[in-house]
C-alpha cells in the first residue's frame, strides 16, 4: 500500500527554521574557514575544526527541524538514535576535510573542486543516512533521478560556497556564501524528500520501535543550538574573523608565502 506523505505538516515554519538553521551554521563554518586563510599556521587547525563543526551541526539540526514535518498519514515514525548521531558524525568529518583541503592549499581550482565535492557528499550523506534511520511499518523507495539531481544540488552549491568563502575578504560575501550553502543543504534535502516514496506493509499503523519525533528535538535542537550560540560568541570575540582581516600574523603568513627571491630583491631595494 502506498503511503500518503506530507512534507509540509507545519507548513513554512519547518521549511524556514530549517533554512535560518542551515544559514547560521553555515555564515559561523565559513566565516571560521576564512579566519584560516588569513591567520598563521598555529591557528589554522583549530579556525578550520571550528568551521567543520559548526557547518556540521548546521546541517545536522536543520535535517531534524525539516523532518518534524514530515508524516506519513498511515503510519507513526519513529527514529533509530545510533543511526539518527551517526549522520552528525558523518557531516564533521566529510565536511571537516572538504574545509580542510580549502583551508590548507587555498582557493586553487583543484582544490575548491575536491573539497566542494567532499562537503557536498557530506551534506546527502547526512541526508541519507538520517532517512535511513527511520522507523515505520513499510519500506521506502527513491527515484534514480532526483536522488542524482539533490547529490549535485549539494556538491555544486557546496563548491560555489567553498569559492566564495576563499575569494571573499568582507562580512558580505560571507554572508552570500553562507546563504549559497544553505541553498544547497534545504534545497538537497526537499529534492531527496521529493525523490522518497513510501510502501506500508498491510498492517502498518502500529507502534514502531525507535525514538519519537518529539522525544528527540531535545538532543536534536538544544545540543547543536548551544554549540552554534558558543562558535557565534568566538567569531563575534575576534574582530578579524568578522570583517575578514588578517590578523597580527597575517603580514609574516603572506611573507612566509612569498618567494624567497622577492624578498631578497626588496631588501637590496631598501
Amino acid at each position: 500500500m502506498q503511503g500518503t506523505v506530507d512534507g509540509f505538516t507545519y507548513g513554512l515554519v519547518t521549511p524556514v527554521a530549517a533554512f535560518l538553521l542551515a544559514g547560521m551554521g553555515a555564515a559561523l563554518g565559513l566565516r571560521c574557514t576564512t579566519r584560516s586563510l588569513r591567520t598563521a599556521r598555529s591557528f589554522k587547525i583549530g579556525w578550520l575544526g571550528l568551521g567543520a563543526l559548526s557547518i556540521g551541526s548546521g546541517i545536522w539540526t536543520m535535517h531534524f527541524v525539516a523532518m518534524m514535518g514530515f508524516t506519513v498519514e498511515e503510519a507513526p515514525i519513529s527514529y533509530d538514535r545510533p543511526l539518527t548521531f551517526a549522520g552528525l558524525a558523518v557531516a564533521i568529518v566529510m565536511v571537516g576535510i572538504g574545509t580542510f583541503i580549502v583551508g590548507h592549499r587555498g582557493a586553487t581550482r583543484m582544490a575548491l573542486i575536491t573539497g566542494g565535492t567532499i562537503t557536498g557528499l557530506g551534506v546527502a550523506s547526512m541526508h541519507y543516512l538520517g532517512m535511513a534511520g527511520m522507523r515505520l511499518q513499510g519500506h521506502l523507495t527513491y527515484d534514480t533521478p532526483l536522488v542524482a539531481l539533490s547529490v549535485v544540488i549539494a556538491v555544486v552549491a557546496s563548491t560555489a560556497a567553498l569559492r566564495a568563502t576563499a575569494a571573499g575578504r568582507g562580512f558580505l560575501s560571507s554572508l552570500g556564501a553562507s546563504v549559497v550553502m544553505a541553498v544547497a543543504v534545504t534545497g538537497m534535502h526537499y529534492t531527496g524528500m521529493a525523490a522518497l516514496d513510501v510502501h506500508l506493509h498491510p498492517a502498518a499503523g502500529g507502534p514502531v520501535p525507535g525514538g519519537r519525533p518529539a522525544e528527540l528535538i531535545v538532543p536534536l535542537l538544544i545540543g547543536p543550538a548551544c554549540f552554534l550560540l558558543l562558535a557565534a560568541v568566538v567569531v563575534m570575540f575576534d574582530p578579524a574573523a568578522v570583517a575578514g582581516e588578517p590578523d597580527r600574523d597575517g603580514r609574516s603568513a603572506r611573507r612566509s608565502r612569498e618567494p624567497l627571491p622577492a624578498l631578497v630583491r626588496g631588501r637590496r631595494r631598501r
